[in-house]
């Protein structure tokens, strides 16, 4: 399967993001039914035994989606691989993905070089995590068959350039499948990310707050609560640039002034004292348009039902070509 015939598969252009503590198989398979692709993190499974069992649950599923469906779409799914080689896991992780034929795998943190030949003998797809065009060129040269444009206002690890920038950088040099990620949270986004350049939308945060994830209760609720200015941006929990709940920082005793400071990887003693994944909570700039918690298919078909809304808005604006004074042709336009 190539990237074209992977977007062929979908109803709408979507990747629902792999999430840490927060995907699961359930809402991996409701995302597939409704034609967008439903992905996890392998390291979000706590060992290799518990990842090889979703693994069995997910292509399992899909087999009876498929067997059921009547002309519906049922997407392929994706599973995401930390390349680091900090991943100690990452060499039983592929094996499996291999042993399974994941179809789309999404490669992150680091070179995929070693990886990619080795999904790519299997018929699969390789998309890779970037954040600033120097990234976008390693991964080209590592032949990735696309890229995942992280953006500022991301969930969890993200990107800190405004999506039009990393946009126009990265189609500078490459003119491939390129997947935006970033805030978004309607139908309507996914199809202003297609305007921008990008061929899929990547939406996460939005997914936290369903029925589905495994998140817990009181991290739904408080993404329902929060606007875009109780995200706090911050290199210095993990060490790695991460957007977090402003809220879950402050129950968890980190002081926000000590944490603009406080150097990557340096993580402040308050909040070292709490289980750091369990209590700290992420989640994007998408908050403040989050007022549900919905059960995965619903949110589906909603997404679906504004992307087309919003695809028939931008085509009826387009005015026809009309002959100007001057007998030059002007362009059509389309309005928002």
């Amino acid at each position: 399967m190539n990237v074209q015939e992977m977007a062929g598969k979908l109803e709408i252009p979507v990747i629902v993001a792999p999430m840490f503590l927060v995907s699961t198989p359930a809402m991996t398979l409701a995302a597939c039914s409704e034609g967008l692709m439903g992905s996890f993190p392998a390291h979000g499974t706590r060992t290799r035994e518990v990842f090889e069992q979703w693994l069995v649950e997910i292509t399992q599923g899909l087999k009876r989606l498929h067997e059921d469906a009547s002309g519906s779409k049922i997407a392929p799914f994706a599973v995401n691989l930390v390349v680091h080689p900090s991943n100690t896991r990452l060499q039983g992780d592929l094996e499996l993905c291999i042993k399974y034929q994941v179809p789309v795998v999404l490669t992150s943190k680091g070179a995929p070089t070693d990886v990619i030949a080795r999904i790519h003998d299997y018929g699969g797809v390789v998309l890779h995590d970037i954040a600033s065009q120097r990234h976008a060129e390693k991964a080209l040269e590592a032949g990735v068959d696309g890229v995942i444009a992280v953006a500022g206002g991301a969930g969890g690890h993200t990107g800190t350039i405004n999506p039009f920038a990393l946009m126009n950088e990265v189609r500078r040099i490459y003119r491939g499948p390129v997947v935006l990620a970033g805030g978004m949270t309607t139908g309507r986004d996914v199809l202003a990310a297609q305007a921008m350049g990008a061929d899929f939308g990547y939406i996460g945060t939005r997914f936290i707050a369903t029925a589905e994830s495994s998140a817990p209760l009181g991290q739904k609720r408080m993404i329902v609560e929060s606007n875009a200015t109780d995200v706090f941006f911050s290199a210095s929990i993990d060490g790695a640039p991460a957007n977090w709940l402003t809220k879950s920082l402050l129950a968890a005793g980190a002081d926000l002034d000590v944490l603009r400071t406080t150097l990557p990887g340096k993580v402040v003693a308050a909040a070292e004292t709490r289980k750091r994944w369990k209590d700290i909570w992420s989640a994007g700039h998408g908050v403040g348009n989050i007022d549900d918690i919905p059960s995965t298919v619903e949110l589906c078909r909603r997404l679906k039902t504004e992307y087309r809304a919003a695809a028939g808005v931008f085509r009826s604006a387009a005015l026809p070509t009309e002959n100007l004074q001057d007998g030059t042709k002007q362009a059509p336009r389309a309005i928002a």
